[in-house]
C-alpha cells in the first residue's frame, strides 16, 4: 500500500493543481475601471476665479539671467531674432580680445562686432508698445509667457488638494421620471432613490452586480411623488415623506411597519390636530434617538414623531410670520447632535429653535427675508455655527448663526428649479456641493458645484446630466458622491468615484459581472397562431350590445320617467299623494276627498239612474217615448244574492 501511494503521488506531481479544473476568465480591475471612466467633455470645469488665481501664483520657470549693466542692444522681434543673430555671426568671423570674464563684469557689446565682454547675449524677446520709446530696457529681460500646461496642472494639483473623487461614474437607473429623492445608510451599503413616478428602489452594493438593478420596488403612496426619505441612525428602518399628508416607516427590507395618522382638516388651530392636514414637504430622522423623526407640511407646521406611537404626534411647532395664516414650511433639518431644528418657511425666512426643556414655538433665530423665494434645503455643519441655505432665487448662502443680519457669502446664478434641491457638505467639511438645474435654452446640462468652505469661493464645476441635478451627497465611509437626475421622461442616480480614493460602494458591484444564464434560464417563448384574430378573418362587429347599451341610457333612449310609486323625491311629488300639487294641497286641506276606489263601479253609475229618468240631460226629449226601458241581468253569484 505504502508503494502504491508513492507511486500516485509521483505521478500527481507531475500536474497541476488546477488541472482538470475549468478556470473562470477574469476580467482585469484596470479593464473594468477604464470603461467607466468619465469621458473628457464631462471633466472638471474650472471657475474663472480659480483661473485666475492659478494665474497669479509663481511659475516653475527657470531664473532669468543678472541684470545687464550699460547700455542694451535695441529691442527685436521674435520673427527677426534669427536673421539678426546670423548677421551678427558674420560680421564676427574672428573674436577679438580676451576671453570672456566672470560674470559680473560691465557687458559691451554693439552691432559693429567688437570685442564682447562678459557673459552671453540672452535670448531676444518680443516687445510690447508699453515699452520706452528710446527702446533701452532696464532690468532682466521680462519672462516669457507661461506655457498653457501649467495653468492644466495647476488645476489639477488644486483639485488633488481636495481631492474630490471624479475620475469615474456608474448610473443607477430605473426610474421614469426625475430622482427627487436620496439616502444611503450609515455603512454604505444599501441606496434608496425616491422619484416623481410615484416610486422608491433600494439598491444593494453587496448584492448587486454590474447590471446596476434595484432588488426591490415600493409605492409608498399611490399617485403621490416622494419627496424625502431618511435613514434611522441604527439603518435599520427608513422613514418616506411624500406628497400626501401621512408619512410612512419601514424596515430595512423593505416592509411597511406604519403609517402615521391624519389630521382634522376643520381644526382651524394645528396644535391641536393629531398629525398633518395637507402634503408632507420634507423629513428626517433625529441623528442619535432611534424612535424620534421630523416632519414639515405645506399646512405651516413641524411635528416630532415617536415611530412607538403612530397617532399622535409628540411635539407641534409653528413657525413666526409676519402675517397670521398658513404659509408651507418647506423644509427641515437636525443638527449633528440633535439640539437644533431649522425649518425653512415659505416666505423666504429661515428659522432656528433649541431642543430645550420647556421650549415652544418661538424660535431662537429668526433671519427674514433670508432669501427672496422658497428655500428648498438646508444644512448644519458639525460645529452647529455654520448653516448653509438653497433656494428657489437661484443662490446658495452661507450663515454664521451668531451674526444673523446678513451672510458670511451668498453664491449666485446657481438655476434651481426643483423644491428639493439640497445642499451638502464633503466629510471633511472643506467643501460645499450643491447640484443646479437647466434652464430653458441653455446649452449647458446640470452641473455639481464645489465650493471651499474656508475661502468661500468656487473650487469647480463638473458636468453630471444634460438633465437637472437635484440631489447630491457625499458618503464619508465610501468616499463617494451620489447626485441624482432626470427629467420627465428618465431618472437615475449618478455616482462618481475615484478606484484609487474610494472603498467599497460601487467598486464592489462594478467588478462583479452579472451571471452567466444556464441551460435551466432558457425559456422558450411558444408562438400562438390564431388566424381569426386577423381582421380578414373577423366578422363584422355586432351592433346588438351597443343597442342595449343604448336602451339602457335613459338620455340617449330619450326614455320617459317612470310613475312615481310611493312618496316623491328629487323635485318630484309621488303617485300616492297625487300627481300635480293642487291636488297634493287639496288633500292636505281637506278640499278634495277621493271616493272612488273605494265604491263599486256598478252602483256608483246606478245611483244616476233616478235623476236621469227625471231630469234627462243627456238624451233628447224626442226619444223619450220610443226609449227601450233598460233590463239589467240579475246576478247569478251566490255572495251577491247575500248582500
Amino acid at each position: 500500500m505504502e508503494d502504491e501511494a508513492e507511486i500516485y503521488d509521483g505521478a500527481r506531481a507531475q500536474f497541476p493543481l488546477t488541472f482538470g479544473k475549468q478556470s473562470k476568465s477574469q476580467t482585469p480591475l484596470e479593464q473594468i475601471h477604464n470603461a467607466t471612466r468619465r469621458s473628457a467633455t464631462a471633466a472638471t470645469a474650472s471657475n474663472e476665479s480659480d483661473k485666475k488665481s492659478s494665474s497669479s501664483k509663481p511659475s516653475s520657470e527657470p531664473v532669468s539671467p543678472k541684470p545687464r549693466i550699460g547700455p542694451s542692444r535695441p529691442p527685436q522681434s521674435l520673427a527677426n531674432s534669427d536673421s539678426n543673430r546670423e548677421e551678427d555671426d558674420d560680421d564676427r568671423d574672428v573674436p577679438v580680445g580676451p576671453p570672456p570674464p566672470p560674470p559680473g563684469q560691465t557687458v559691451d557689446d554693439d552691432d559693429d562686432g567688437e570685442a564682447m565682454v562678459g557673459p552671453p547675449r540672452p535670448p531676444l524677446r518680443a516687445v510690447d508698445d508699453s515699452d520706452d520709446d528710446d527702446g533701452e530696457m532696464v532690468g532682466p529681460p521680462r519672462p516669457t509667457a507661461p506655457v498653457s500646461d501649467s495653468d492644466e496642472d495647476e488645476d489639477e494639483e488644486e483639485e488633488n488638494q481636495h481631492r474630490i473623487p471624479t475620475s469615474n461614474e456608474i448610473v443607477l437607473k430605473g426610474h421614469t421620471k426625475i430622482v427627487s429623492a436620496l439616502a444611503i445608510d450609515h455603512s454604505g451599503s444599501r441606496v434608496l432613490s425616491g422619484s416623481y413616478d410615484y416610486t422608491v428602489r433600494m439598491y444593494d452594493f453587496g448584492g448587486m452586480n454590474s447590471s446596476l438593478q434595484s432588488f426591490r420596488q415600493l409605492e409608498p403612496s399611490e399617485g403621490h411623488q416622494v419627496r424625502h426619505i431618511s435613514w434611522s441612525p441604527s439603518a435599520d428602518k427608513f422613514l418616506c415623506v411624500t406628497g400626501s399628508a401621512q408619512a410612512k416607516i419601514y424596515d430595512r427590507d423593505g416592509l411597511t411597519l406604519g403609517e402615521f395618522v391624519k389630521g382634522d382638516m376643520y381644526i382651524r388651530d394645528l396644535k391641536n390636530t393629531k398629525g398633518h392636514i395637507t402634503g408632507l414637504t420634507c423629513g428626517e430622522w433625529h441623528p442619535k434617538a432611534r424612535e424620534t423623526v421630523l416632519t414639515s407640511s405645506e399646512d405651516g407646521s413641524l411635528r416630532i414623531w415617536d415611530i412607538n406611537d403612530f397617532k399622535s404626534q409628540k411635539q407641534v411647532i409653528k413657525p413666526k410670520l409676519a402675517r397670521p395664516g398658513r404659509t408651507p414650511v418647506t423644509t427641515c433639518t437636525w443638527d449633528r447632535e440633535g439640539k437644533y431644528i431649522a425649518g425653512g418657511v415659505g416666505d423666504g425666512s429661515i428659522q432656528v429653535w433649541t431642543l430645550k426643556p420647556g421650549w415652544g414655538s418661538r424660535p431662537d433665530v429668526h433671519i427674514e427675508k433670508a432669501h427672496s423665494d422658497e428655500i428648498t434645503g438646508i444644512k448644519f455643519s458639525s460645529d452647529g455655527r455654520i448653516l448653509l441655505s438653497r433656494s428657489f432665487d437661484g443662490s446658495l448662502k452661507v450663515w454664521d448663526l451668531r451674526k444673523t443680519k446678513e451672510a458670511l457669502k451668498a453664491f449666485e446664478d446657481l438655476p434651481n428649479n426643483y423644491s428639493q434641491t439640497n445642499v451638502a457638505l464633503s466629510p471633511d467639511e472643506q467643501l460645499i456641493l450643491t447640484g443646479t438645474s437647466v434652464e430653458r435654452e441653455s446649452p449647458t446640462g446640470g452641473l455639481l458645484c464645489f465650493f471651499d468652505r474656508s475661502k468661500l469661493e468656487l473650487v469647480s464645476k463638473i458636468g453630471v446630466s444634460p438633465n437637472s441635478v437635484v440631489q447630491c451627497a457625499w458618503h464619508p465611509k465610501l468616499n463617494q458622491i451620489f447626485a441624482t437626475t432626470g427629467d420627465k421622461g428618465q431618472g437615475g442616480t449618478h455616482i462618481l468615484y475615484d478606484p484609487t480614493l474610494s472603498e467599497r460602494g460601487a467598486l464592489l458591484c462594478v467588478a462583479r459581472a452579472p451571471r452567466k444564464k444556464s441551460v435551466d434560464d432558457l425559456e422558450i417563448q411558444p408562438v400562438i397562431h390564431n388566424p381569426h384574430a386577423l381582421p380578414l378573418f373577423r366578422d363584422a362587429p355586432s351592433r346588438k350590445r351597443q343597442r342595449e347599451k343604448i336602451l339602457k341610457d335613459p338620455l340617449k333612449s330619450h326614455k320617459p320617467d317612470l310613475p312615481m310609486t310611493g312618496p316623491g323625491h328629487g323635485g318630484r311629488i309621488g303617485s300616492s299623494k297625487g300627481s300635480m300639487l293642487t291636488q297634493y294641497l287639496m288633500k292636505k286641506g281637506g278640499m278634495l276627498k277621493e271616493t272612488w276606489m273605494e265604491e263599486d263601479p256598478r252602483e256608483a253609475i246606478l245611483k244616476y239612474a233616478d235623476v236621469a229618468a227625471k231630469d234627462p240631460k243627456y238624451i233628447a226629449p224626442a226619444y223619450a217615448d220610443t226609449q227601450p226601458e233598460p233590463v239589467f241581468a240579475e246576478s247569478d253569484s251566490e255572495d251577491e244574492e247575500k248582500r
